[in-house]
């Protein structure tokens, strides 16, 4: 049955990999999948060991009516339920490594205006004109050069902070609210306890099945010792599995295996830390980065005189402007025309991000889908939110209740990323 079963397992976490990078699918779906095609093998190898090898159209049925049927009692759902949420945290996880990397990438590449083209040379290239080679610019007035060139670049700042902090609330859920790691761990544990349940419950369900699909061909075989499970053992089993049942409401019952102490450097929940402990030192970037530039072997701190633009001072005496493209209107060493489109862009879709994570850390839902309704640089989205409805349930939204519309979100975004938010 090991062999057999390797076929499922692999679409399984292939379905799970391409969820974690972003594709249209849904984790439910998946498993549900998964357990359809597990049950007639369960039925077949361990419920009825004497049956003969079932034709296509008996296996169709047993996987049509497993809903039905719920072979597997409440496992199936549970072991939906909670690795739904950790996937869903870590997809988001992974969604928003991806804007990082792209308003970085964005941001490093900013072209230059040409009035910062030429505050820049005049501040770096004008004194070697007069012979002045060793003279470096003074600190303010190198101040009022960079923050009027990275004016449009500094507007990032709120964004870019909102932006880490929700990292911050992301990296937690995946390795300590929802610890993924823990979750893919108690898989193996569930879909075993999922068999014990259809085992113990044998006779039913043949009976059941036999008037659904009516009855299929037996022989009289031996069955072999590697797929069953020997009478006596099912026997013994029942008490734990009552005792398990006892403790099942508890979300981590369903994951009684712990990250290996062994392997503590590389285990998720550290790593997860180390980085955004890492991430959280960049949250004032674009607030300081002409402060940065300004703050090293650029400028002149510690001699008499410097370099002021025009001429050799002892001090820059012109007004020194703060961050920001407002604050440029005063700038007296170059005209800050406005906001580069690119940056409004990089800014619309941090804040749309943002704004996403902080619906889902808010409201309490149990779904929520970001539908692409186009190609191009448009996206039309729309919120979800269900209640513990699921595919096993017959629907397409949330068991008893209907999905409820939350709200509809439109923005400019990536026409690669194709969000799906719980």
């Amino acid at each position: 049955m090991s062999k057999e079963v390797e076929e499922p397992v692999k679409e399984l976490f292939t379905d799970i990999s391409l969820y974690l990078l972003g594709a249209q699918t849904r984790v439910e779906r998946a498993f549900f999948r998964f357990f359809d095609s597990l049950f007639p093998l369960v039925y077949s190898r361990l419920i009825n060991p004497g049956i003969t090898d079932l034709s296509e159209e008996y296996t169709e049925c047993l996987r049509l009516t497993r809903q039905d049927i719920n072979p597997f009692g409440r496992y199936s759902k549970e072991a939906v339920a909670e690795l739904t949420k950790s996937l869903r945290a870590s997809r988001m996880f992974n969604q928003a490594l991806g804007m990082g990397i792209e308003v970085l990438n964005a941001t490093e590449h900013t072209i230059l205006t040409k009035e910062c083209t030429r505050a820049l040379v005049k501040m770096q290239y004008c004194p070697h004109c007069q012979g002045l080679t060793l003279i470096r610019p003074c600190e303010g007035y190198c101040l009022n050069v960079m923050r009027g060139c990275f004016a449009s670049v500094s507007e990032l700042d709120a964004s870019w902070r909102e932006y880490i902090y929700t990292l911050e609330y992301l990296t937690n859920e995946m390795a300590g609210a929802h610890d993924l790691e823990l979750v893919l761990l108690g898989i193996r544990y569930t879909i075993n306890e999922a068999i014990l349940y259809a085992q113990l419950n044998g006779p039913q369900l043949s009976a059941t099945v036999d008037k659904v699909c009516g009855q299929p061909e037996e022989k009289e075989v031996k069955p072999l010792p590697d797929n069953i499970v020997q009478v006596k053992e099912i026997v013994e089993k029942p008490s734990i599995t009552m005792a398990h049942s006892a403790t099942v409401n508890n979300k981590r019952s369903s994951l009684p295996l712990k990250a290996s102490k062994n392997d503590k450097s590389r285990s998720l929940k550290k790593m997860s830390r180390e980085f955004i402990t890492y991430m959280k030192r960049s949250r004032t970037l674009y607030a300081s980065l002409a402060d940065r530039l300004c703050d090293g072997d650029l400028v002149m701190k510690d001699s008499s005189t410097c370099w002021n633009g025009e001429d050799v001072v002892e001090s820059y005496t012109n007004r020194v402007v703060t961050n920001g493209l407002k604050a440029q209107i005063d700038n007296p060493e170059l005209k800050v025309k406005g906001l580069d489109p690119h940056v409004s862009s990089l800014i619309e879709k941090l804040h749309h991000f943002n704004q996403l994570a902080t619906e889902r850390k808010h409201f309490k839902s149990e779904r929520w889908t970001i539908r692409e309704s186009g190609s191009g640089n448009g996206m039309n989205e729309e919120l979800e939110s269900s209640g513990d409805c699921d595919d096993e349930d017959g629907c397409q939204g949330s068991g008893d209740r209907s999905y409820t519309k939350v709200s509809n979100v439109s923005s400019t975004v990536c026409s690669s990323s194709k969000w799906i938010y719980p």
